[in-house]
């Protein structure tokens, strides 16, 4: 019951803050950033069975791509590089795969659980 005071107050207050300083073109990145890392780590952890390797290969794939997307675009409208457009697609890779980090993986824990208990 605690708990859920304490949420529903801090979701009243939430309401009354609006400091989002994101605009759309953030969101794009961030989104790009979660369907690269989403796309790339079950091919990782299919091919390794290694959830850590799949972890880290996949948010560097997301960050790879956010450079190189922001090097191209400066290269090509001779602008500096948007930083904050890089952390936007790294943030959506990093969300992505440690969604994925924790989520793979528990099946084959409770299958072996239950061959235990069964045997036992």
């Amino acid at each position: 019951m605690k708990t859920l005071i304490i949420l529903l107050g801090l979701s009243c207050f939430t309401q009354l803050c609006n400091a989002q300083l994101s605009t759309p073109d953030q969101k794009k990145h961030f989104a790009a950033g979660a369907i690269i890392s989403g796309i790339t780590y079950p091919v990782i952890y299919s091919t390794t069975k290694r959830k850590g390797k799949a972890f880290f290969i996949s948010f560097g794939a997301s960050v790879l791509a956010g450079f190189g997307k922001e090097i191209y675009d400066s290269q090509k409208f001779n602008s500096p590089l948007d930083k904050s457009e890089v952390l936007a697609t790294a943030l959506g890779g990093a969300f992505a795969s440690t969604t994925f980090y924790i989520f793979t993986g528990k099946g084959k824990k409770k299958k072996q659980q239950q061959e235990i208990a069964l045997v036992n």
